[in-house]
């Protein structure tokens, strides 16, 4: 069977010659990008997951269990502290929301459900149970 391909020299000509002239002469640093990462381990009885959302406070962090399905959200708030004769010239610092779910291989125990936050790492205690309902735990 032959291959066929699409020729366009005038759509390869423009990408080679945009590929270096259209570079902007001052290019700021993207706004850091919010993100959760998380390390899920398994044992016999429980799941743990270890979080890290630096920069929250405890009460902004919601984790949210149905079943097998965790959620975890947390809101990063921007401290306003401003000094007279001061202002901010460049800051990099995030602020908004960032959220994470995923889902477990088998249904989780909302009511034996651990979770506390410390030096910007959440961790969960989740065991393991057959059948549940959905439920908020709270973060210590």
């Amino acid at each position: 069977m032959a291959n066929i391909t699409r020729f366009s020299p005038f759509e390869d000509l423009f990408n080679e010659f945009s590929r270096g002239f259209w570079v902007k002469p001052l290019a700021l640093p993207a706004e850091a990008e919010l993100k959760m990462k998380l390390d899920v381990k398994e044992d016999d009885k429980a799941f743990s997951v270890q979080a890290e959302v630096p920069g929250v406070k405890k009460e902004d962090i919601q984790v949210d269990i149905e079943g097998n399905q965790v959620s975890l959200r947390a809101e990063v708030k921007k401290e306003k502290e401003e000094k007279k004769g001061e202002k901010v010239v460049y800051s990099e610092k995030s602020y908004g929301m960032v959220g994470r779910s995923f889902t477990l291989p088998v249904e989780v125990d909302a009511k034996g459900a651990k979770a506390e936050y410390k030096d910007g790492v959440l961790s969960l205690t989740l065991p393991k149970k057959s059948n549940g309902a959905a439920q908020r735990i709270s973060v210590t």
